[in-house]
């Protein structure tokens, strides 16, 4: 099983990637999933430019073909995202409208940061999106508030137990999740 853990921001100075670090780490140690980091920005997803509806999977453009081949290469998903005005950053919620099919019968988890509400109103905004899109969002989310305290000289993220039990959690539950979502897949 493959978890492709997505960096959801690609405003410059962000943390998104020491977070996703972190969660990528973590989940290679958890066992569970075979782990790839995908960095949003790597693929230049201008807002909504294919002229075709994406459940027809006719893409016009390199970009969104790449995008396509990341997003359907993966079991489950776990979306790293800060909170922006209380909602999700707009690239990753294009991200996720630019491709439909990709999405279905997969279990996707959220690792939200912010200040006090730790990216929560975030999280919440982003699982009713993806549940649009066919995909099953978990309701567990691991929630990083004040994240600045928990980022060291070097950029580097240190959780504490709460965090960790949480993403423990949060990968437990994917990996419960994935498999009888796969099965469903070759029906679809």
């Amino acid at each position: 099983m493959k978890l492709n853990i997505i960096i959801g921001s690609t405003r410059p100075g962000r943390v998104g990637p020491s977070i996703a670090k972190w969660v990528g780490d973590f989940a290679r140690e958890h066992g569970k999933f075979e782990v790839e980091v995908v960095d949003l920005d790597d693929f230049k997803l201008p807002l909504l430019d294919e002229p075709k509806h994406p459940r027809l999977q006719e893409y016009e453009h390199e970009h969104t073909r790449k995008w396509s081949e990341s997003v359907a290469s993966a079991d489950a998903f776990i979306f790293v995202t800060p909170e922006y005005d209380f909602f999700a950053p707009a690239t990753l919620v294009n991200a996720l409208q630019v491709v439909y099919k990709e999405w279905g019968y997969k279990p996707a988890g959220v690792v939200s940061y912010g200040g006090v509400s730790g990216g929560l109103r975030a999280a919440q905004e982003l699982r009713t999106l993806i549940v649009n899109l066919n995909a099953h969002p978990l309701p567990q989310v691991v929630p990083i508030p004040f994240f600045p305290k928990f980022l060291g000289e070097d950029g580097e993220l240190t959780p504490n137990d709460e965090m960790k039990a949480g993403a423990t959690g949060l990968l437990d539950e994917l990996h419960k999740w994935a498999g009888p979502l796969a099965e469903m897949r070759k029906s679809a």
